[in-house]
């Protein structure tokens, strides 16, 4: 590995560091090296916070070295005005010579222009280094920003014989079957704080009567979705208990919301294409990646429809032998992990790759 590269290396790990704090921002990480040696660095904290190199710059101890030092970053500088002023600018007006980026913003309030900033104010700008790697980690906002939708995780356990569930037609006829261990269950709540919706179908909610929060574990909760055509979730299910918000899609409109806060009900077309009708509006409400927890007919459908970019998928050593049948899915396995009692796939779909 060159020089340059561990430089860009360092400037990905810092970028991971944001992970669940930058909510629709990409994960930024920058480093500034005087020399061969590292004199400043940052990323983004959180949304809505400076960035990584407002944060790297802040760092520097001698700001007068900054006129001789060379800036490495993950991603392309800003150059407009958002919640932050424009990065780019402050780079030129920091003098600093050469910038090393690794790969361009797909934004298109950004693509090009902070690069186009940077070397009309004299800064040798040189783009490409650990591109791939700067594009996996920041993959859901790739996705954003090019297919305009969120970006679609799935996730569901199931038996060694390949169930999801007993057979169940109310909560309190039957409890759910208990498939994922102990571990897996807060991974899981781990997960929920790093994305920004999670979502359930009507059946879930009736039969399970989840919270969909990230209880087992510090963090955020995500924003709650779940489709109720008709208007079977009762006003009381634990979905609508303004812990955080949900939004429920519907055929109609009714008479009142089912919690006084926290609930905002879209009215989509029932007889066409429901999942890119869904993924369009959460993409307008800022729901920027989505967990996907069930039941098997809702992970179906995105299955179905190929709108999907990552699954895990957790198989329990235990025999159910019959009930609710997992959806069968293709991907791409990129990890499989092993804890007491079962085994966790983590797959991909292919067809995000075109994004990367």
């Amino acid at each position: 590995m060159s020089i340059q590269s561990i430089y860009m290396e360092r400037s990905l790990q810092l970028a991971r560091k944001g992970k669940g704090y930058t909510g629709s921002n990409p994960m930024v990480g920058a480093v500034i090296v005087h020399g061969d040696k590292i004199i400043g660095e940052g990323y983004h904290r959180k949304y809505g916070e400076p960035h990584a190199e407002v944060n790297a710059i802040a760092s520097v101890k001698n700001p007068s070295l900054l006129m001789e030092s060379t800036l490495y970053v993950t991603l392309e500088p800003c150059a407009h005005q958002g919640k932050t002023p424009p990065c780019a600018a402050l780079i030129v007006s920091c003098r600093i010579p050469r910038v090393v980026i690794a790969v361009t913003d797909p934004n298109p309030m950004v693509a090009g222009k902070g690069i186009a900033i940077m070397r009309e104010g004299g800064i040798e700008v040189s783009v490409g280094l650990m591109e791939e790697e700067a594009r996996e980690l920041n993959r859901a906002f790739f996705v954003n920003q090019l297919d305009k939708r969120p970006y679609v995780i799935l996730k569901w356990a199931e038996s060694r014989d390949g169930y999801m569930d007993h057979l169940r037609s109310s909560l309190t006829e039957r409890a759910p079957a208990i498939i994922s261990n102990p571990i897996t269950q807060t991974i899981v709540h781990k997960f929920r704080t790093e994305v920004a919706g999670i979502m359930v179908g009507t059946n879930t909610a009736l039969l399970d009567n989840p919270q969909l929060t990230a209880r087992k574990w510090f963090g955020s909760n995500p924003t709650r979705v779940v489709i109720d055509r008709d208007h079977k979730i009762p006003s009381d299910a634990a979905l609508f208990n303004g812990v955080t918000r949900t939004i429920l899609f519907s055929a109609v409109s009714r008479e009142s919301s089912p919690s006084s806060a926290g609930v905002k009900v879209i009215i989509i077309d029932f007889q066409g294409d429901v999942i890119s009708q869904i993924l369009y509006h959460l993409y307008i409400e800022n729901v920027h990646s989505l967990l996907v927890e069930g039941g098997s007919q809702l992970l179906s459908s995105f299955i179905d429809a190929e709108l999907w970019d990552e699954a895990y998928v957790e198989r329990s050593e235990i025999l159910l032998g019959q009930g609710v049948k997992a959806p069968e899915i293709q991907g791409e396995i990129i990890q499989v992990n092993n804890s007491p009692g079962s085994l966790q796939f983590h797959l991909k779909s292919k067809i995000t790759r075109k994004f990367l």
